[in-house]
This record gives C-alpha cells, structure tokens and sequence, in this order.
C-alpha cells in the first residue's frame, strides 16, 4: 500500500508537479481518481490543456464501458459504472501498451496508439478516437478504480507513476454529479435516484482506495 500524502493545493500548483513528472524522462503515467462528481474529468482536461499537446494527452478509463447491448445481454445494465461494467482487462493491456509505445517504437514493433474515449451524448464508448504520439511524454488517464485491489486493476496501479485522488467536500460532490445527470437527460428526481443509490455504492468503494493513493487533493480556487 502507498503512503499518501492530503493537502489542498491549487490548480496551478497541480500543474507544477504534473510537470515535473513529465519532465523525469521517458513515457510517464498520471492517474486521477475519486468518486463519481469528484472533477476528476474537469480537472485531467484541464491539466491537459495547461500543459500542451507536446507534453500531455489524456486516456480515459470511460472508453472501457462496456457497449449497453453488451450490458443488456448480461443484466446488469441498472449497474452501469460498477468495476465489473468495464473491460477492465482490455483498459490493463492499453495502459500496458502505452507504458511501452516509445521502446516498441524504436524497435519497429508499434506506432501511434488510437485510445477509445466515452461518448455521454451517446452514452456509448467509441473505439479509436485520442491518438497518442510516441513523442508526448505524459499520458494522463482518469477513471474510478484506477485504486482498486483486484483484478485486473491492481494491474494497471503497478503501471501508473503517480496516482492523485481527488477528493472534494461530500455535499459539493453530490451536487455536481445530480447536475451532471441531469445535462444528460435525466429528471432531478431520476437523477437523485441514481447518485444516491448505485453510484453511492460505487462511491463508498471507491473512496475506501484513498489510502493507495500517492496525494489525496483537495483543489483550492486560486
């Protein structure tokens, strides 16, 4: 298990240190996980943006949904967003591909990686859709379980330099995630429903994984 070190840190200072780790050489992972409405897709867009498309590029863990025909076919579509909802085994074996892209470049055996990202119009994956240039040295990926102890997760863990977990206050959490139902169709009493039942379920196991994190981050307005 990680010791993890909590602090409250601004953007900006985020920045500093994802910049650091790309700046240690070679290809390098940042993961960024939390409950569902922590901000970690808000917060790993960003930090992609304030570093640049020569230096970072983010991978999605959301591109591993599973199809819902798929989650149809095996009943447990009411579960969407549960670690046994996603190919996990597949999101392992890209985070090991990407770990290895530069050397299995140099020895002519790989090239431009095409990484699937989630549509949420859609509510579907979509294959192929982020490239990522053996040139760019920070891959920065975000996603639920990216903590979880258990196969095939403890995988892609042993892949990832540094792993944050963001961890806003309970109450702003869960107003962002009813709010972000909502965009996406859902009434606020189906989307209360949801954030209060199944995800909460996947927020409680998710949270117990803060400990492995290496920084647990409580972002500060600047």
């Amino acid at each position: 298990m990680t010791a993890s070190l909590s602090d409250t840190l601004t953007f900006t200072q985020l920045v500093e240190r994802a910049q650091r780790l790309a700046a240690r050489g070679g290809r390098r992972v940042l993961g960024i996980t939390g409950a569902p409405g922590a901000g970690k897709s808000t917060l790993a867009e960003r930090l992609v943006n304030a570093l640049g498309p020569e230096t970072a590029v983010l991978v999605p863990m959301d591109g591993f949904h599973l199809a819902d025909a798929v989650l149809h076919s095996l009943g447990v579509h009411a579960r969407k967003g549960a670690h046994d909802t996603f190919d996990g085994f597949g999101y392992a074996a890209l985070m090991r591909r990407i770990c290895e892209q530069q050397q299995r470049v140099a020895a002519g055996e790989d090239d431009i990686i095409y990484a699937p990202m989630f549509r949420r119009d859609l509510e579907e994956p979509v294959g192929s859709a982020i490239p990522v240039h053996p040139s760019t040295p920070l891959v920065v990926t975000e996603g639920n379980y990216l903590l979880l102890d258990r196969s095939p997760w403890q995988q892609v863990r042993e892949l990832i330099d540094e792993v944050w977990f963001l961890a806003p206050p309970e109450e702003q959490r869960l107003e962002r995630l009813i709010a972000r139902h909502e965009r996406f169709g859902r009434s606020r009493e189906e989307a209360t429903e949801r954030s209060l039942g199944s995800d909460q379920r996947n927020a409680d196991l998710i949270n117990a994984t803060a400990p492995r994190a290496d920084l647990i981050v409580r972002l500060r307005e600047e």
